[in-house]
């Protein structure tokens, strides 16, 4: 029985010797299309290099991470046609190759590495290496199909870039101060001359986000919606519009899942364990949580539903985790109809 030989390209047959005939040109085809059908392609990330495994192809191929490796990349995943990309967050150096992907009309997803770790040590997968994480991500992404939503846009990303520079002084502020109480002498004047230079960084942060969102029609009428909540300020907001743009779009249940604010059940037969919440945004969730802490003394509608909890028993933290998730879909409520604070109808809800 004669073996069948594939070149180098796994999705072209070698042609036989003779002039081939219709059935064997129809064979070509078959096992083309079987290549290129159901295609998940998995891309591991990191800062010089891109390693791409394409499955069922058992295709593999690595570029450089710039743009013109991104070019390279786009040609070759087109070739085979995928129903997915999955690339995991690497600490932002996926960001530029996902845009360039998505822009390319590929079907991108940016999806959490403790996910994909997970997935890689349910099939018994130990090993770690840049090729065995593409082939691991492309196995993700045909078993557990993450859905795929529309990137961020350039000025989405920016304000999220400042909302994360603006937290990153404000920890460096704190830490300054903790400093500030056990230093003495010159240490301590230098740490004073730190500590005036990093407010005057976070004013100018504020700035820099302020311009940004006044810049965009559509941010001024979000801010402006959001801006009527008693107890919800400007810090907060803008900590949402940059980190959480499906806000107005999904669902109730959706996006308090996206944020982590969904409870998940521990149960197992007639035991009932506690729920308890995480994963998702969690920058969004630090936004929230300092938000829903002013707004349970002072907004009206949530200190009612605060001190209802407590009064039926529920722990402290479990009351304001549930205050954030109500703060939440009350602000996605608000921005999906486009319609400011109402302390009768929010309430009530």
């Amino acid at each position: 029985m004669r073996r069948t030989r594939f070149t180098s390209h796994p999705e072209r047959l070698r042609a036989p010797a003779t002039s081939p005939s219709a059935h064997s040109q129809d064979r070509e085809i078959e096992l083309s299309d079987t290549k290129t059908r159901n295609c998940a392609i998995g891309i591991d990330v990191s800062k010089p290099t891109l390693d791409a495994h394409a499955l069922p192809a058992e295709d593999r191929a690595s570029f450089d991470n710039s743009p013109e490796g991104h070019d390279r990349l786009i040609a070759w995943a087109r070739a085979l046609r995928p129903e997915r990309i999955v690339l995991e967050a690497s600490g932002g150096y996926e960001t530029a190759v996902a845009a360039a992907l998505a822009h390319a009309g590929l079907p991108v997803v940016v999806v959490n590495p403790v996910q994909v770790r997970r997935f890689a040590q349910a099939l018994g997968v130990h090993a770690k290496t840049d090729r065995i994480d593409a082939r691991v991500l492309a196995q993700f992404a045909q078993a557990i199909r993450p859905e795929i939503r529309p990137l961020q846009d350039e000025l989405t990303v920016e304000l999220d870039a400042l909302v994360a520079r603006r937290r990153q002084l404000q920890d460096m502020l704190v830490a300054e101060g903790h400093r500030r109480t056990r230093a003495k002498g010159a240490v301590r004047k230098n740490i004073d001359a730190h500590i005036a230079w990093l407010e005057r960084q976070v004013k100018h942060v504020d700035g820099d986000i302020s311009k940004l969102i006044q810049s965009s029609p559509i941010w001024r009428e979000k801010e402006d919606i959001l801006c009527s909540i008693q107890g919800v300020g400007k810090v907060t907001i803008s900590s949402v519009l940059g980190g959480l743009p499906e806000l107005g779009t999904l669902s109730r249940q959706a996006i308090a899942a996206l944020v982590g604010l969904a409870p998940f059940a521990r149960d197992s037969g007639s035991w009932r364990g506690k729920r308890f919440t995480g994963g998702g945004r969690a920058d969004v969730r630090r936004a929230l949580y300092m938000a829903a802490l002013v707004a349970s003394r002072h907004n009206p509608a949530l200190r009612v539903f605060y001190q209802r909890l407590l009064a039926r028993g529920k722990p402290k933290k479990l009351a304001l985790v549930a205050t954030m998730r109500k703060l939440l879909t009350i602000m996605n409520s608000m921005l999906r109809t486009k319609t400011r604070w109402d302390e009768r109808r929010f309430s009530a809800a």
